[in-house]
This record gives structure tokens, sequence and C-alpha cells, in this order.
């Protein structure tokens, strides 16, 4: 009984992590199969942007809400959730910039056509060739400015002032969501104790420094064309790293504290199978037509929140501005400081 609950809960938190990446890829993403290869993953890349980078982003968040390192064994059981805010930047862009070879918008059309994240409605009109006939509209957004990312994370304590933090779902078959897996690492250690040994218990406030590393993994099945091979699945690897400063005051039952560090985020994604591209004249069949590689973040990243600590049960929430903005909220429960 207690497996089956773990996985209806993994299940539920992954879809809902997942979902606005889901309608795109099973919905949306078939629509820019077109043209060639090439362009076809150009397309794709563009519109996805915002989802991955806001899932990156969610990825490096809220991998702690003190600077002061658990004591030996103790351990919080964590569950929070990210929200990150897409800029209106983000939410369209313009076709002409791609570097198109095989098509091109149809004249008189709006060259500014919506992301993932951008509004319901039709994307800009595009023709393939020369020929007339060989007309379609790129995808609609889903009006979702905002990207979601739960976390659950268990955080235990070592002996110097250390803590380590384990993310970690199995392999999850989430049926028409795909297959998903994540893991992930992180560290904490406090640099008073370590600098200054007891002289620095001295001090009003804690100082830390951390590291975290995440990795997701998830594969989804496609349906594009009339005929769709049963073979066709878009394959995703995102890859999160973030390293920060911390430093955080206990008052009373209430931690506030503040960060500054960096973080980065890669992301890969592959369309595997077979896809017939049957715009084109005559019409040509692909075996993994595209595959895209990037660093979607790489920047600095500043936060400011809070640990409420009541007992065994914990509250968190914050605030982080890096390359979109974004608010963390979320609970915990363990035992000792």
């Amino acid at each position: 009984m207690e497996k089956k609950f773990r996985a209806l809960r993994n299940t539920i938190v992954l879809s809902a992590f997942l979902l606005p990446f889901n309608l795109m890829a099973q919905d949306e993403v078939g629509g820019v199969f077109k043209g060639t290869p090439a362009d076809a993953g150009k397309l794709a890349g563009a519109y996805l942007l915002p989802a991955t980078t806001g899932f990156g982003l969610g990825l490096n968040s809220m991998w702690y809400t003190s600077a002061k390192a658990k004591n030996f064994l103790r351990f919080d059981l964590r569950i929070t959730a990210s929200g990150a805010f897409v800029p209106s930047s983000d939410k369209t862009f313009d076709v002409t910039k791609l570097g198109l070879t095989s098509m091109a918008p149809v004249a008189g059309s709006n060259v500014n056509t919506p992301t993932i994240a951008g509004p319901e409605q039709d994307g800009t009109r595009m023709q393939v060739g020369n020929n007339p006939s060989k007309q379609f509209n790129l995808p609609e957004g889903i009006g979702v400015g905002l990207v979601p990312a739960p976390q659950v994370q268990l955080t235990v304590g070592l002996p110097k002032n250390i803590d380590v933090s384990v993310r970690y779902t199995p392999t999850i078959d989430l049926s028409d969501f795909g297959k998903v897996d994540l893991f992930g690492v992180g560290a904490k250690v406090e640099v008073l104790p370590l600098v200054l040994g007891k002289t620095g218990k001295m001090l009003p406030f804690d100082l830390a420094v951390a590291f975290g590393y995440t990795q997701l993994k998830w594969n989804i099945p496609l349906e594009v064309g009339q005929n769709p091979n049963p073979n066709q699945n878009i394959d995703v690897k995102l890859k999160g790293v973030s390293v920060d400063a911390i430093i955080s005051k206990k008052i009373a039952m209430f931690t506030p504290f503040f960060s500054l560090g960096y973080n980065k985020s890669n992301t890969h994604i592959r369309a595997l199978g077979t896809y017939s591209f049957d715009d084109t004249d005559p019409s040509q069949t692909y075996t993994n037509p595209f595959e895209i590689k990037r660093t979607d973040v790489s920047g600095m990243k500043a936060s400011l929140g809070f640990q409420l600590h009541l007992a065994f049960f914990r509250l968190y929430g914050s605030y982080t501005q890096a390359k979109y903005g974004y608010v963390n909220a979320g609970i915990g429960f363990g035992i000792g400081n």
C-alpha cells in the first residue's frame, strides 16, 4: 500500500511539473514538422525556450532555506514549488530571425509568433517553398506565463557543520505524459565555524556556501502526421547547476536569509523516430529529424527568503531574481535543527 501511495504521489507531482511541456509536445510541436528537419528544429527550439528556461531555473531552486547547517543526523523532508515568470520578450519570437531556408511567412502575416508561454492565438502563417497550397500556421501558446517546478528533497546533517541533500524520483511511467526520472544532489557548508572555529559562534549571523546539481530525464510519445509511426517520441534531458553564498539570522522561530550565486541550465532535446514531412514535394521521410543542444540559463541570481520553524513542521518562502524572476513556497517535516 505504501509503495502504491508513493507512486501515486510522484505521478501527481511530476504530472503537475510537466503539464505545460506535455501539452506542447503532444498537441503543438507536431505542427512544426514542416519543410526540412533543420527548420523544424529551429522552430521547435524557439517555441520551447520559455519552458526549458523556466524548468532549468526550477531545477536550481530552493536547495536551502538558511545558512545554518543541520546538526549531525538531524533531517527534514521538504516539498516545495517554484513558479518562474516569463517576461513579455519571451512570449513571442520573430520567425524571420531564425534563418529558415525552406519556408517563410506569408506576405502580410505578423512575423512575431507565440512561444509556448505566449497567447492562445494562431501563430504566423507560413508557406513552404513557392507553393501557396503548402501553407500552415505555427502553434499557438498555452496562455500561461508561469512555469511551475515542484521539488521533493531530503536533507541530512553531517559532522563538521555540513549537510547534504538528495532529490530522487525513480523512472515513472506517466502514461500519455511519457516516462520521467529525476536525480539531484546538493551540499551546504557553514563557513564561520570552518574559518573562525568556536569564535564564529559569537557573530550574530550564519554564513554558508552551497552547491546543487539536478538532472531531469523525460521521454514523451508523439503522434505526428496522418499515419504516425509508433516509434515517434521526444527525448528531453535538463541539467541544472547552482553555487550560492548564503547569510541568515535566526530570530526565535523565524529565519530570514539572503543569497547571491551563479546558476546554469543545459537543455538537450531530440526528436526520435520516423516522420513524414508531407508538405514537401515530393513527400520526404526522415529518421531522428532534429536535435537541440543549448544553454538556457547562465548567470547570477539573488534570493531573499525565510524559514518558519514550528517544532517538526516548517514553512518556506523566497523570491529569486535570475534570468527570469521566480517565487518559491513549500512545507517541510523534520527532526531537530
